[in-house]
């Protein structure tokens, strides 16, 4: 680490901390994060303008087929073992009240949460940070125990919102303020305020809003009376069977699915299953753009695997058929069938 580049700052220092990720050097990759910190740039910066963006550009190389599972874990890794170097090292002690910090239930992208975690500790929280995939239960027992100023819950995949809304009413049965983040909610909070949350874009956002009793408390109207037509409840109960349906449908209409792996069998199934996951969490929210937007990345991940696009789209175009009765969700899987088919066009030389 030299003095130029300390003295120039996270930028600079980027393609260097983002190299020791794809080296998997954790060593080379802390000695970075300190060496910040030593020529005097704020923890709070190097947290949100080094470590931040680097870990979105280790899930874009994953996205892109360039990355391995592997390799994305083992930099995720290295990424939270910075962050436990930087809080070490700048050590704050607390003078303000207690904020919670949780993934919800089946959330396990826990880097992000833990980032706040680390921001709302150095501007003078007693930070409580419950990592990942904590079941609602125990996350209200916990709040009856600790008197608690907020709680943070992150989400980062849309598919969750509607666990996410039992949990925010289970905290506030609690009689504790709810602050929510993460892609999970829509990049502008569409679908935070959609289900009654306060909703915070990032980590100083959400500095701001615990930190501001009034706008914490200032609590936007719920609207979900489409959820009276039972579209989603019903997709939900019947999720194995038009998992199990879609499966033969593909079997029938696609030969090579015969000779699939078991992993790669495991993997479709897991692919039909997330259709209807985001499928559902659409209907929860009343909004189309999710699902879309699910399939618009759901083709580019498999495309980049060598699964052509049309694939999704006989899929779409069965649950659609399934589920003809259901006017919501086929109004939903038309839209995601025509998004596949623009996709499919935009490819063709």
């Amino acid at each position: 680490m030299t003095a130029t580049t300390t003295e120039v700052g996270p930028a600079y220092a980027y393609s260097g901390y983002l190299r020791s990720l794809e080296e998997a050097d954790e060593c080379a990759a802390v000695e970075v994060a300190l060496g910040l910190l030593e020529a005097g740039v704020p923890a709070e910066r190097v947290l949100l303008d080094l470590v931040a963006p680097a870990q979105a550009e280790v899930g874009e190389r994953w996205a892109r087929n360039e990355w391995s599972v592997a390799q994305e874990h083992a930099a995720t890794h290295i990424s939270e073992r910075v962050v436990a170097a930087i809080a070490g090292h700048a050590n704050p002690r607390p003078t303000r009240g207690r904020i919670v910090v949780a993934c919800l239930d089946g959330e396990w992208h826990a880097l992000p949460p833990r980032l706040v975690a680390e921001v709302l500790r150095l501007r003078g929280w007693q930070v409580t940070f419950l990592g990942a995939s904590v079941p609602a239960a125990h996350l209200v027992s916990y709040l009856h125990r600790y008197d608690a100023h907020a709680v943070l819950l992150a989400c980062a995949l849309p598919m969750r919102l509607p666990q996410a809304h039992r949990m925010i009413e289970a905290c506030r049965r609690s009689d504790v303020p709810v602050v929510v983040g993460g892609r999970g909610f829509g990049e502008d909070g569409r679908w935070a305020r959609r289900l009654g949350a306060v909703w915070a874009p990032d980590a100083p956002a959400a500095g701001d809003l615990v930190a501001d009793e009034r706008a914490l408390r200032r609590v936007p109207p719920t609207d979900l009376d489409h959820l009276a037509d039972d579209e989603y409840a019903s997709l939900v109960k019947r999720r194995g069977d038009l998992i199990d349906s879609a499966l033969a449908d593909l079997r029938e209409r696609v030969p090579a699915v015969h000779d699939y792996t078991p992993a790669q069998l495991d993997s479709t199934v897991s692919d039909l299953g997330y259709i209807l996951d985001f499928l559902a969490a659409a209907l929860y929210v009343d909004d189309a753009t999710l699902f879309t937007d699910f399939v618009e990345w759901l083709v580019a991940i498999l495309t980049n695997r060598g699964v052509p696009a049309a694939a999704v789209g006989l899929t779409l175009g069965h649950y659609a058929q399934v589920l003809r009765d259901f006017p919501r969700a086929a109004r939903f899987l038309d839209a995601g069938r025509a998004r596949v088919n623009g996709l499919a066009g935009r490819s063709r030389p």
